[in-house]
């Protein structure tokens, strides 16, 4: 009897030593004690494919609380992301109560981006609960205090914070945009006030997306209903249009905001393809030549811009070669889920790969982990 038990002690102690000796020197338990350091990779790695394509999704949702419909889209489809409209706002209690429903019922390892479209002026989703809405941008441009544009980037993120909002939709920084949206018609003044009102966003630690890159104010049409094609020349662009986007990617953090890509063409960058879809805009031009690192969402693509020329089992996959990272999906639940499906299988079939994907979900976990996790 002594002499089992002696045999099973030694035993023990081999096998504690082997593997304790292994954890030090093998380089797949090296792997793991990194993992282990790194929550971003570690969630990545516990992720399926299906939750990892969902977090590449924010799309729109209808009624004033948690229902049947919503429940089915978050947990069939684990979408990562949700945007509100006025649609799902009736009162301040109620869409606190239902934000914080989406969140304790997404079923999800990371919080959900809570996105709204709160840029003031003509363009706010909380008019119908608020008595102060924000002055317009080209109303706070043209009173010349680029504090006021701060001011009230903080006043907004403070209202969007008490609902439970985490993500802003704002501020928009285009040149010239005729519907009262932009600053000013001066690059230059543009770039300090979008500059100005995104340290106010990061004061208050709430994520906030430049629209709409490479800028949109020299448009024709109407996006929601048609494409436009602007056609200026490359340095134009440059010193205008894309000034703005370039100066706060070089003097802001990326992992605080977003950047919103535009539906419009632009011949002097790609002749053929729609910013949302083009390679040489999100990831030669705002990747690689002005050096943006981190999460790159596309305009809702329902709008005619590109959904009357584009099927959407195929755009969203379209939208992710060219360098996406979240496709944005606001109105439509056929629509979610086609674009969904479209992304699926674009990678079971390997049309698009896994480390692709895998790509964009580390930049979302990335901006997700710095400002909803504490």
């Amino acid at each position: 009897m002594k002499r089992k038990l002696f045999y099973l002690i030694g035993l023990i102690l081999i096998t504690v030593m082997f593997f304790g000796c292994s954890k030090t020197t093998g380089e797949s338990e090296v792997n793991e004690n990194n993992l282990a350091k790194d929550p971003i990779e570690t969630t990545l790695k516990n992720m399926t494919i299906t939750e990892k394509i969902g977090q590449m999704m924010t799309v729109g949702i209808y009624g004033y609380e948690i229902n049947d419909d919503i429940l089915y889209s978050l947990h069939q489809y684990h979408f990562g992301g949700v945007i509100l409209f006025t649609r799902n706002i009736e009162s301040k209690e109620q869409v606190t109560n239902f934000v914080s429903d989406l969140q304790n019922k997404s079923d999800e390892k990371v919080p959900l981006f809570i996105a709204i479209d709160e840029e003031g002026g003509r363009v706010s989703r909380l008019r119908q609960i608020d008595n102060e809405v924000a002055p317009s941008q080209e109303e706070i441009g043209n009173g010349g205090e680029l504090e006021s544009a701060k001011i009230w980037a903080v006043r907004i993120a403070e209202k969007l914070k008490k609902i439970g909002a985490n993500v802003n939709f704002a501020p928009v920084a285009d040149v010239g945009s005729p519907d009262t949206r932009s600053f000013s018609n001066n690059a230059e003044v543009v770039a300090d006030f979008v500059n100005s009102a995104a340290s106010g966003y990061e004061e208050q630690k709430l994520i906030y997306c430049l629209k709409h890159f490479p800028g949109i104010g020299k448009r024709v049409n109407d996006p929601h209903q048609e494409i436009s094609s602007i056609e200026v020349s490359r340095q134009t662009l440059d010193n205008e249009d894309i000034l703005p986007f370039k100066s706060v990617i070089s003097s802001h953090s990326p992992d605080n905001f977003m950047i919103m890509v535009s539906h419009l063409k632009y011949p002097a960058i790609d002749e053929k393809n729609s910013a949302t879809l083009s390679y040489e805009v999100m990831t030669n031009l705002l990747r690689k030549e002005l050096a943006y690192k981190g999460v790159i969402i596309t305009d809702d693509l329902e709008m005619g811009a590109v959904a009357n020329h584009n099927e959407f089992t195929d755009v969203g996959v379209n939208a992710v070669k060219a360098g996406a990272d979240i496709l944005l999906v606001c109105h439509d639940y056929q629509h979610e889920q086609e674009v969904y499906e479209g992304l699926l299988e674009a990678v079971k079939n390997g049309d698009i790969s896994e480390e692709r994907i895998n790509e964009s979900v580390r930049r979302i976990l990335k901006l997700k982990f710095k400002n909803l996790i504490d």
